[in-house]
């Protein structure tokens, strides 16, 4: 068993989702940071000073200033700001990932729409398939330069 697994574990397309598993949480880090230190700021300005991470429903009524607040006093909350830092992290980041979906695809089309260059040819007496480059037909001993 320990063999079969072992066996399992070492083809390349099981590393390579480890791989890309690692990468993409890594990546998924970076894109929070981005909205939430970056791009929420300034959009929280245009909108008056609001911060999205502070924006949240008090169902314990007892009217708490802040979200740490709410949270130190152990009361429920509904923190629907912080969810809509999520779905704007998880637009992101499915956009990021359609780019590159959409480049890794177009690279693979070139790749399958290159020409085969030809390199033989039919005789124009036998019909027998012979080298680009050559001037006699092996099959049927025809001049091919005459041709």
């Amino acid at each position: 068993m320990l063999k079969e697994f072992k066996e399992f574990a070492m083809r390349g397309n099981v590393l390579d989702m480890a791989v890309g598993i690692i990468i993409g949480g890594a990546f998924g880090k970076i894109i929070s940071s981005f909205v939430g230190d970056v791009l929420m700021p300034p959009i929280g300005l245009l909108l008056g000073r609001l911060d999205f991470s502070n924006l949240f429903l008090d169902l314990s009524g007892q009217g708490h200033a802040s979200l740490a607040a709410a949270k130190a006093a152990g009361a429920a909350t509904i923190n629907y700001g912080v969810f809509l830092n999520t779905v704007i992290d998880f637009v992101i980041v499915a956009f990021a990932i359609f780019l590159l979906i959409r480049q890794v695809n177009r690279l693979k089309r070139k790749e399958e729409a290159a020409p085969a260059v030809p390199t033989t040819k039919d005789c124009p007496y036998c019909a027998t398939a012979i080298p680009i480059k050559a001037v006699r037909c092996p099959s049927c001993t025809s001049d091919l330069k005459a041709a």
